[in-house]
């Protein structure tokens, strides 16, 4: 098991992905033909129950993109299911307190760091996938370090606590989802106010300072470049619903405008 996720930021490179709304395993195969690094499967907005997890991580690995997810809470078996599922890395919604932290660890990675659920489920090739034939204490090593668990920092509170947070061990990096914070500090979208820039930057550096890494929703390509010359490790650029219509839009544009 080998996140190419992970291997590429810690290679120095900056990883690109996007927010799987549309929830078919078609658009899953396309998507890995388009050079992203993951999609996250959307379990907080997008239409999923857990049973339609394990096809789209199947669509995803055989094109090549890392199936990523967002939890749909801060629970035991919101986190289980999407891991047990094959999900190599979990964004978690709403996160507040330096507890709720710890608890994510708690239900995302096995001992010694945590206290995930031992279970053959279809991620792990029903414990038939190489990385789980050679012992249970390997298996949790590999899993430990390779599946990412990616609190998001969109509220006040987990802003006001962040150094603490990303520190947790087990935390592997933070998501920032930015309409959320700006809202939560009174700027909704105000992408361009001193606040929700200085929050933004002041996400990244905490992650930098605890060798955490630094993920951030951006909704067009030149947010997702000004994030990386801020030093963000990686932008989930738009959805799979938005950069569809926008690219429908552009062409029925240029379109018309050659009639």
């Amino acid at each position: 098991m080998i996140n190419a996720v992970r291997e590429k930021i810690r290679s120095g490179k900056k990883a690109v992905g996007t927010f799987f709304e549309l929830g078919t395993g078609n658009i899953a195969e396309c998507l890995g033909f388009t050079g992203l690094d993951y999609l996250i499967i959307d379990n907080e907005h997008g239409p999923f129950h857990p049973e339609a997890v394990p096809d789209l991580v199947r669509a995803a690995k055989l094109y090549k993109i890392e199936p990523f997810a967002r939890a749909s809470e801060i629970s035991r078996p919101a986190i289980l299911k999407l891991l047990d599922a094959g999900i190599s890395g979990i964004v978690i919604p709403n996160v507040k307190t330096l507890e709720e932290a710890e608890a994510i660890v708690s239900f995302g990675k096995y001992m010694p760091l945590g206290e995930r659920g031992v279970g053959s489920a279809s991620g792990s090739g029903y414990w038939y996938e190489d990385y789980a034939q050679h012992g249970l204490q390997h298996y949790f090593d590999v899993c430990n370090r390779e599946t990412l668990l990616l609190p998001q920092c969109e509220t006040a509170e987990c802003l006001d606590r962040i150094e603490e947070i990303v520190r947790v061990d087990g935390i592997d990096g933070i998501f920032v989802g930015p309409f959320d914070l700006s809202a939560a500090l009174g700027k909704p979208a105000q992408f361009d106010d001193p606040v929700v820039k200085d929050a933004i930057r002041h996400v990244q550096a905490a992650c930098k300072a605890a060798g955490k890494f630094s993920f951030i929703f951006t909704g067009t390509v030149e947010r997702a470049k000004e994030a990386f010359s801020l030093g963000y490790d990686s932008a989930a650029y738009g959805t799979d619903a938005t950069v569809l219509i926008e690219a429908y839009r552009d062409a029925v544009r240029k379109i018309a405008s050659e009639q």
